[in-house]
């Protein structure tokens, strides 16, 4: 696979969309004292290269109701199951990450939910999934790192 090349105009770039994906890129030009055509390429072809995948929108669930957090390691009854289980995951909408793993756990998801007695429903939901021998269940006390920029400003220091 061939490796994409960017500068420090692309990295630049790639700072301000992560910090706010909506800022506009007449705003990003005067920033970085180029024309608002150059950003608007230099997006693109990060577009058309799979760097950049869209744009998100960051919710505050706290703010919504939805403040704990736990984490819940699922172990199979076979692995041949995984896409089975992992399709029957998806249909929880409080399940918002979910990795297939290698080691301890064949998957290990992320999970918000209202309280404790909603988490437990939520868990209960999993372990009925067919194909899931039992989970175990860490409760995430606060997220201490959620940097989005950190690797990237790493990446662009190897270049």
């Amino acid at each position: 696979m061939k490796k994409f090349i960017l500068d420090e105009i692309d990295h630049q770039i790639l700072d301000i969309l992560i910090e706010n994906a909506r800022t506009p890129f007449t705003d990003i030009a005067k920033k970085l004292v180029v024309s608002a055509g150059t950003i608007h390429v230099r997006v693109k072809k990060m577009e058309d290269e799979g760097i950049i995948k869209g744009s998100t929108l960051t919710l505050d669930y706290e703010k919504m109701g939805y403040s704990f957090i736990s984490h819940v390691g699922i172990y199979l009854a076979k692995t041949s199951k995984t896409k089975q289980v992992v399709n029957e995951l998806r249909k929880i909408p409080n399940i918002t990450v979910a990795y297939i793993t290698a080691g301890k756990y064949n998957v290990f998801c992320k999970i918000r939910a209202r309280d404790t007695t909603h988490a437990k429903e939520i868990i209960f939901e999993i372990d009925d999934i067919d194909g899931v021998s039992r989970t175990e269940t860490m409760i995430s006390l606060e997220e201490s790192i959620n940097d989005k920029t950190r690797l990237m400003h790493s990446i662009f220091r190897e270049i």
